[in-house]
């Protein structure tokens, strides 16, 4: 049985790039955006938590 040769893809972008504070539809935005979403949904959850309501009511909305 033979092997299959190792195939070598080039990373996407640099490392130090991915960090970068860019605009627009670009693949850094998209990082950040996902980053901040992860950190509000965490912040929603933790205050559902501890308060006992729900996000809209804790802030007087409903």
């Amino acid at each position: 049985m033979q092997d299959s040769p190792k195939v070598i893809t080039p990373p996407i972008m640099d490392a130090a790039d991915r960090n970068a504070w860019k605009t627009g539809f670009t693949p850094q935005a998209e990082i950040w955006n996902g980053r901040l979403a992860m950190l509000g949904f965490a912040i929603g959850i933790i205050i559902e938590l501890t308060s006992g309501d729900g996000i809209l009511h804790f802030w007087g909305l409903m």
